[in-house]
């Protein structure tokens, strides 16, 4: 495995903006080193068990067995009307998420109190929500082979400041499935610092969806069954346009994070 000595570049980029498509430059797996410390690390293929599990997972998230959270770029219309534009090369490119595990409370909604998300009471998504908690442990197992410090360091941390019922797996809260969605510049300051996030990417028939961390000069690579360990809250990044290569072509990511918001709540 590879070692990247991350040090501070110059840069523009504030939170917001749009992330341009950026080519990637970590390839191989490697570890992130700061100050002698490893605080993350990619793998470009992950263990064949973590691999079927997550084949499961996506295969359920693209069924409408799986409720989600839609919305499109592109112009809209009926079936035949995107057929039509698809055969001219204008694809709708449609995007949604689900998520799975504790959600924070919301007093802008009127729900300043904690809750599980709505997908676990859906029956026909069991299968969905199974292979996602296992695929967690799974990832889980490959961080403690990896990089046991930052295993402990988190599990440390979830122990102390997250009640049971609000954990998703031993060392997150929560899991975000996005399929087709790129992001703007952004850092994920609602995750509980010191820990990290995972981020397993099923890609075919497109290019793009990278992570790119500004502050490191580094994009890293979200090949198929690829896997992505960092800190999220750390650092700005963003993800890179997503570009459709065939009309059937996406790229989806299974994020599991741990969320700062539940330590009031046991």
């Amino acid at each position: 495995m590879n070692t990247l000595h991350l040090a501070k570049h110059e840069h523009a980029v504030k939170i917001g903006d749009p992330c341009p498509s950026i080519e990637p430059n970590v390839t191989e797996d490697t570890l992130f080193v700061d100050n002698g410390e490893v605080i993350g690390f990619y793998v470009k293929r992950i263990p064949e068990r973590l691999a079927q599990l997550v084949e499961i997972a996506n295969a359920e998230l693209r069924s409408s067995r799986v409720p989600k959270t839609e919305m499109s770029r592109g112009p809209q219309g009926n079936k035949q009307q995107k057929l039509e534009r698809a055969k001219a090369g204008k694809n709708l490119v449609t995007q949604y998420s689900t998520i799975l595990g504790a959600v924070a409370p919301k007093p802008h909604m009127r729900r300043d109190y904690p809750t599980i998300s709505s997908v676990h009471q859906v029956k026909t998504a069991k299968t969905f929500i199974k292979a996602m908690l296992l695929a967690c442990r799974e990832s889980e197992q490959l961080i403690k082979q990896i990089a046991p410090s930052i295993y402990q360091r988190q599990l440390d941390i979830i122990t102390q400041q997250v009640p049971p019922k609000y954990r998703f797996g031993n060392l997150f809260t929560s899991s975000i499935s996005n399929y087709n969605i790129a992001a703007a510049y952004h850092r994920d300051a609602a995750n509980l610092e010191g820990c990290v996030n995972v981020i397993i990417a099923k890609r075919s028939g497109s290019k793009g969806g990278n992570t790119t961390i500004p502050d490191y000069g580094a994009t890293v690579d979200s090949c198929d069954n690829s896997m992505l360990v960092y800190p999220a809250w750390r650092n700005v990044h963003g993800v890179t346009p997503i570009q459709k290569l065939t009309p059937e072509g996406y790229r989806n990511t299974l994020v599991f994070y741990p969320l700062k918001a539940f330590n009031n709540y046991w």
